[in-house]
This record gives C-alpha cells, structure tokens and sequence, in this order.
C-alpha cells in the first residue's frame, strides 16, 4: 500500500510539473516565432568579411550535401576553412572534392596533426582560427545543413557592437527511416530546443550550441583562450557562458539551422544521446536534476499502473492520455515555431521519444564513459575531459 501511495504522489506531482513546463514551452516557442518571422522580415545589410571554420573528422552520412551548402551561399565576402588531422582524412579529401566544383569560393585545407588538447574539436578551431583572415568566425559542425542565407541571416546577431557571440538552434533531419534516427532527430528538435527556448525566455542566452557559433575571433582569448576551452567537454556552453559572465554579449538567433542525424544502431544512437546528457549534466547540475521533471510520460504510465493496481482503470487512462496530449502539444508547438513544414506529421511520435528522453536522463547519472573521434573519456565533475585510452 506504501509503494502504490508513493507511485500516486509522484504520479500526481510528475503530472503537475511536466504541464506546467509544457506552459513554459508554448510560451517560449510563441516568443521565438514571433522573433524570427519579424528578423526574416527585416532588410539584412550587415555584411562583414566572414571565415567559416568546419572541423571533420572522417566521412558522415549526408556529408557531401553538408558541405555543399556552404557553397552556395547569398554572401559576398567570406572564405571556408576545413581542418582534419591528417590529409588522408575521407572527410577532407570530400571537401577538396566538392570545393573543386566551386573555385569561385575562397577555400583552404588544413591538417592539424593529432589534437593537442583533450577536446579534438576545440583543437581544430583553435588552429583554424588563427589562420582565418578575418575577424568574424562562423563555426559550423561537419553535421550542420544550411541554407543559402545561412550566413546572411547569422551574422546579423554580430552588427550591435556590444554583442560578441551568437548561436543557432537546429532542427533534426533524419537521414533515414530508422524509428532510432527519427527518435534521435526529434529528440534534439524538440527536447533540445525546448530547455534552450525557456532558458532563453527566462534569463536570456549565457550559453553558446555548438553546431553553429557566430563570434569575433577574440572571443576564445575573453573565455579564457583555446587551451583552456579544449580540456571541456562542452566547450561551446563554457565559451557562451564565460562571455556572458563578462557581459559581452551573448545571443539566440533566430535563424534555424538543420542538424543530420545518421542511421546507427540503437546501441550506438543511445551512447551519443547519452554523452550529451552526461554533458548537461556536468555544465548545468542543479537544472539538469530538475530536467527529471519535465517530462510526461515517465508520470504518465505510473499514473496507469497505479489506476489498474487500485481497480480504477479509467483513472489510469486518463493520466496517461493526458501525458501524451502535453507531449503532442508541446512538439507541435515548436515545430512550428523552428519552421518545420510537417510538423503535425513529425509530432505523433513524440510521447515515445519523451520516455526514451527520461530514460537516457536517469542513466546520465551512472558512471558511463564517453567515446568520442577514436578515444574513450571521462567527464569530471566540473565539466572537463579526461581521456583514458585510445578507443
């Protein structure tokens, strides 16, 4: 009887919490519509020389039209920097490829050498960055599918001149019917997007995403130079949150970006989600706990196990029906507001991707190690990564 009662009250409090997050979301989705179409509709006539700088590591599914996109782009001044370790990498030897077809955009390619620093990808930005000719960066991940305003519509964030950094929220694209790869994808396009979106609501952006930054190139020196940045993890929530400590000027920008999710076994799609949330965990600990209850559907099926256990079947039910309702709104809502064409379509799935999102949450705290380009780390408790082996 102890155990059913605790299942209720926590039924019941699971409920509560997820609905009011739910409330939390619209609201923030409604605000960041209303901030993009408005930015869509105003004249972009802020055009500095810009130096794109794309890490790579290999060849990616759905890397070659990546990479394309970069390519045509409705910007007058801006050249591409790509950096593998060695010139023998598939990735950087595609991008050699596709550049070929488009002499018209200044391109270069750099082999770094094996990373320097415990985050490899922080290792290549560092190196690309100072090769860059020109002060405002753009980061992009290999991952990142953009469309030809891309460039146009970031930099604008920069224009102000108290304003130092700005970043994207991305939308997931599946790169396959897999139920895993379209769990994944709508995983970072609604979960992801949906803290981003009320912290922005809250207390405003003091963190960066990393899949897309728009910053100066001072600003890695401001938070704390490459060497530094690079023993972390989330380097791109560090460099974010350091600058907006510094109150230089921090931003969400309202253009949305598509991020590929590739086909890969459920086993393998579970560790990347799961060394994301290890990530979280570590950079935001108290709201990453406080996370556990934003979700519905964990609430929902005890609130159906505690109404079959106690003859109240219906009871149960509608707990459960009024989890999936929350998790259907909530997606829909921000799908919307991301852009997303079908996204009544894209949100029925979405009860299930909540539980599985709930699950990878109570496993970010075991002691799980994260494999990431080739090695196998650790993520400390302050956020930094300490690698054990070669993978």
């Amino acid at each position: 009887m102890l155990i059913l009662r605790a299942i209720y009250y926590l039924a019941v409090l699971g409920t509560v919490t997820s609905a009011i997050y739910c409330g939390l979301v619209l609201a923030a989705a409604r605000r960041f519509r209303k901030l993009r179409l408005k930015e869509e509709a105003t004249p972009a006539d802020y055009m500095p020389p810009i130096s794109v700088l794309k890490p790579l590591h290999g060849r990616e599914d759905g890397l070659e039209e990546n990479l394309e996109g970069f390519f045509h782009q409705t910007y007058a001044n801006y050249e591409v920097i790509f950096c593998a370790r060695h010139e023998t990498d598939e990735g950087l030897q595609l991008a050699r490829r596709v550049a070929a077809r488009h002499p018209q955009v200044p391109t270069r390619f750099i082999a770094c050498g094996e990373p320097q620093f415990p985050n490899p990808k922080m290792y290549s930005l560092s190196v690309m960055a100072e090769a860059a000719k020109n002060e405002h960066l753009v980061t992009s991940d290999a991952d990142a599918r953009v469309r030809p305003d891309y460039l146009l519509r970031c930099i604008q964030a920069l224009e102000e001149p108290g304003m130092t950094l700005a970043s994207c929220v991305y939308v997931g694209v599946p790169l396959g019917g897999e139920l895993s790869t379209r769990l994944d994808a709508l995983g970072k396009s609604v979960e992801m997007t949906s803290g981003v979106l009320v912290a922005d609501m809250l207390s405003g952006a003091d963190f960066a995403l990393g899949v897309t930054m728009v910053l100066r190139r001072e600003a890695f020196a401001m938070a704390g130079g490459y060497e530094d940045l690079g023993t972390y993890w989330a380097e791109d929530f560090v460099l974010g949150n350091r600058l907006a400590a510094q109150k230089k000027g921090v931003m969400l920008s309202t253009h949305v970006i598509g991020l590929t999710v590739a086909p890969v076994p459920w086993r393998e799609s579970f560790h990347n989600q799961l060394r994301w949330m290890q990530s979280t965990r570590r950079s935001r600990p108290w709201g990453h706990l406080g996370t556990g209850l934003t979700f519905a559907m964990p609430f929902g099926l005890l609130g159906l196990v505690f109404g079959l256990f106690v003859g109240h079947p219906v009871a149960g039910l509608a707990m459960f029906v009024l989890a999936c309702l929350n998790r259907w709104l909530q997606s829909m809502v921000v799908l919307r507001a991301l852009g997303v064409r079908d996204w009544m379509a894209e949100s029925w799935l979405y009860p299930l991707r909540d539980l599985m999102g709930s699950f990878i949450w109570l496993c970010s705290y075991l002691p799980i190690r994260s494999y990431y380009h080739g090695g196998r780390f650790e993520i400390t408790p302050d956020g930094r990564l300490e690698q054990i082996d070669q993978a």
